[in-house]
């Protein structure tokens, strides 16, 4: 007769998000996304982080574990909440990119379903060149820190409200506006930064755009249909508060927008 299995310790981890718990509890860095990681069985948003990893890894823990230590290996080296406190040059960046959040009326705090935050990436805003790519390392800076905004307005370190495997209403739209730019055209400065700028975004874009959506991502020739592509959305005529420039009836990007801190 086969003998029972042992029953777990104490101290070992019984669940998925106990496994990541516990990896993120032996870090030296306690922090993902503004949120001071505890214990997802008590602190929801550290279950919504948690969970997040599970879910971009199709809920292989092995992955999920390996994601989520090099997540806070980079946050350690990187400080991406200390470099959203960092002003970055004007003259490279401005215009650049955007942070918009849209919600419906007073529900937004109960409900996060009825707020949607967009990151407008505006490549043909760039005013020279060498200037803006010459220093990859400072152009990286500048969009982790444009992340780190768009975080800021998910709000998941005050969040009250779980996620599971298919619901997860915190997702950040990414617009990528190509207009006027040609990359078989640029100088050696900006093809040296596309690999790592698309290897940076692909990486966020698994955490933080829906599987089903990831699947679904098209160019559009005209930027002025995007706001046809948000009927299904919880905040009422979604599409009507994006910028004139995208088919919206909102202000135009720029005075809705917000930048990183720019200094001239």
């Amino acid at each position: 007769m086969a003998e029972d299995s042992p029953a777990p310790k104490p101290d070992e981890p019984t669940t998925p998000l106990q496994e990541l718990w516990a990896v993120a509890k032996a870090h030296s860095h306690p922090e993902i996304w503004g949120v001071m990681l505890g214990d997802p069985a008590t602190h929801v948003p550290s279950q919504i982080v948690l969970q997040k990893f599970l879910n971009a890894n199709d809920g292989d823990v092995v992955k999920a574990r390996d994601q989520l230590t090099k997540t806070l290996d980079w946050r350690a080296k990187t400080k991406p909440l200390d470099l959203l406190k960092q002003s970055f040059s004007k003259v490279k960046f401005e215009g650049l990119g955007y942070v918009t959040s849209y919600s419906s009326g007073q529900s937004k705090e109960a409900e996060p379903e009825s707020k949607e935050v967009f990151t407008w990436n505006i490549y043909g805003g760039v005013k020279n060149i060498d200037e803006t790519f010459g220093k990859l390392e400072e152009f990286i800076n500048w969009r982790v820190a444009l992340m780190e905004l768009a975080l800021q307005e998910l709000s998941i370190s005050t969040a009250t409200k779980p996620i599971g495997v298919d619901y997860d209403p915190y997702k950040i739209y990414q617009v990528h506006d190509y207009k006027g730019i040609s990359f078989l055209r640029q100088s050696p400065q900006v093809k040296a930064a596309i690999p790592a700028l698309m290897g940076f975004m692909y990486g966020f874009m698994k955490l933080f755009v829906a599987a089903k959506t990831a699947k679904k991502f098209h160019p559009m020739s005209n930027g002025g249909r995007l706001a046809k592509e948000f009927s299904d959305s919880r905040v009422e005529k979604l599409g009507e508060k994006l910028p004139p420039e995208y088919g919206g009836k909102g202000a135009d990007l720029k005075s809705q927008g917000k930048e990183t801190a720019l200094e001239p």
